[in-house]
């Protein structure tokens, strides 16, 4: 820096730098300059060193990561999301993994959505993480599902807003352009909202007398979460009385014409309860499923399902069809109703999972997605009287579970490993004397398959144990609800004493593994008991007694 006529100049001010491969190169420039800047010095003196201040001193930026992008989507990671998320407004991320199919079809959606928004909406940013080798950021936002795609706004990490149940470049927009601007159209007239209701296969509008109160907050709140349809509100009272709208109402409109009107009440009606009836509507009444629809129904937040087991080539088909479609217009928006076709070999899987044979159809069930817990209508015949009473009493909470078993096998504990079904888990898993480490199956598992031969060589190994059962169970065909059911072949450990703590097993497949797991187990429990015996070291007993304290002062 040089005073020249008390004006600061930085050096490059006066003399540009050469740069080359980022670094700068300054003595090819002085050999051109140098009689120039002797003059200059001799004729402003050199300035001694401490007149320059540490402050006007030019420090090198930190140099931040870079973004690359891949057809308009930032491609993002640990390393530069906090970057991202600082230069960005509105920043819509998802969250895959490279393998899933699921993850890539979304990818290509989601890129032309990035591709569409461009230009139109610059503040608007798309990225992608690859959450295989993103433990981080994959734990941070706790991304279960694959693909996941969650919206950051203003930079902030915190509470993402999840984006769920969008599939295509359209409805990403749409979603991303009502959480940054009107999620819904001001309707002020007839033609307005002939246009809107024809213009698309759904659309929802909402008849208020005034746009101030809070059945108008949850319709706007409501329309965020459902990209699918146009969105539009009147206060008109024209347009009330040409559609008979004496009240403030959501009314639902398909190919034109009102399919369900639904009256708003300020504090009677949440955001959920609306989305969760508008959705159903992108959906049948009745929905079969099948490969294109699967994803589709679960893509509608309606947690409890209803599933009709039935031949579609059966002489009592139509009638038993009607009955259930019926008792589907009552229960929308609280229970969805599926159709399984039993004569379709691909939904196989969904027969197992229910344990339905043909012997049991027609069969109805009910499915809580939340609590993964099954009802089995009491009722043989599906008529609309059963299907009603079935499932009103599973939303007044009266319905019984359904727990499958398989008969306890009279060989059952004849080999090193033992054989446990329904009837008789909690009786040998849960008890004071045996510790107990269980394999959980499925029959139709390749990796189950080759891991069964490990298991048997374990159960060997511990067969003259007398504190130590190897098990192992089909899940298939056994209900359990004490344990969570995880990717097949899953184990866990079930430690003797009266705590019944279950342990999760997550070492390597092999006898070796499993058998140092067992020991080690054993072990802490040996010492945890011999601990308890001798009452525990001073420490111990200070810290029982304050939670003593604590749970007596509650």
């Amino acid at each position: 820096m040089i005073n020249v006529g008390h004006k600061l100049f930085m050096l490059d001010e006066i003399l540009p730098p050469l740069k080359a491969n980022g670094k700068i190169f300054w003595q090819g420039r002085m050999k051109t300059h140098q009689f120039f800047l002797l003059a200059l010095l001799f004729l402003t003196g050199f300035p001694a060193v401490n007149s320059i201040s540490p402050n006007e001193t030019k420090t090198k930026k930190a140099k931040l990561p870079k973004i690359k992008k891949e057809n308009n989507v930032l491609l993002l990671k640990k390393s530069n999301f906090d970057r991202a998320l600082k230069e960005t407004k509105y920043l819509l991320v998802e969250f895959y993994v490279s393998l899933s199919q699921l993850s890539q079809n979304l990818s290509e959606e989601f890129a032309e959505a990035a591709r569409q928004l461009k230009k139109e909406a610059p503040r608007i940013q798309f990225g992608k993480i690859d959450v295989t080798d993103q433990h981080d950021l994959r734990k941070e936002f706790n991304i279960q599902q694959f693909p996941t795609v969650k919206f950051f706004v203003d930079g902030s990490r915190k509470d993402p807003i999840d984006c769920k149940g969008v599939r295509e470049a359209s409805t990403f927009i749409t979603w991303v352009k009502r959480r940054t601007g009107p999620s819904t159209v001001l309707i002020n007239s007839t033609a307005q909202a002939e246009d809107m209701i024809n213009a698309e296969d759904l659309a929802v509008i909402g008849f208020f007398k005034e746009l101030h109160d809070d059945s108008v907050d949850v319709f706007c709140e409501t329309a965020r979460d459902v990209p699918e349809m146009p969105f539009g509100m009147t206060t008109s009272e024209e347009l009330c009385a040409n559609y008979g709208i004496q009240k403030s109402t959501l009314v639902v409109f398909k190919k034109g014409k009102p399919v369900h009107n639904e009256v708003l009440e300020d504090g009677s009606q949440n955001k959920l309860e609306l989305t969760r009836l508008i959705k159903t509507f992108t959906l049948d009444l009745v929905t079969e499923y099948n490969l294109e629809t699967s994803v589709k129904i679960f893509d509608v937040p309606v947690e409890s399902h209803i599933l009709l087991f039935a031949p579609k080539n059966s002489q009592t088909f139509n009638a038993t069809y009607e009955n259930y479609k019926s008792a589907a217009v009552e229960f929308r928006g609280k229970i969805m109703f599926v159709l399984v076709d039993t004569n379709e070999t691909r939904n196989g899987r969904v027969f197992e999972y229910f344990r339905i044979t043909q012997a049991d159809v027609p069969a109805v069930r009910i499915l809580n997605l939340t609590r993964d817990a099954k009802y089995k209508m009491p009722a043989d015949e599906v008529t609309v009287e059963n299907l009603r009473h079935f499932c009103q009493s599973y939303l007044d909470g009266k319905a019984k579970l359904h727990l499958s078993s398989e008969e306890i096998p009279d060989d059952w504990d004849k080999l090193p490993v033992k054989v446990l079904v329904g009837k008789n888990f909690n009786r040998i898993v849960f008890n004071e004397t045996m510790t107990v480490f269980v394999m959980f199956y499925a029959p139709w598992s390749d990796d189950c398959a080759k891991l069964l031969p490990v298991w048997d060589k374990l159960g060997e190994e511990y067969e003259s144990r007398k504190d130590i059962i190897i098990a192992k169970i089909d899940v298939t065909a056994n209900d359990i609800l004490s344990i969570t059911l995880d990717r097949y072949p899953f184990f866990r450990l079930f430690p003797a004493g009266p705590d019944y703590q279950v342990v999760a097993y997550a070492g390597e497949h092999t006898v070796k593994a499993f058998s140092e797991f067992l020991e080690e187990q054993s072990k802490t429990k040996a010492e945890t008991r011999e601990k308890e015996e001798t009452g525990g070291t001073k420490e111990d007993l200070s810290q029982e007694e304050n939670v003593i304290t604590q749970k007596a002062e509650l």
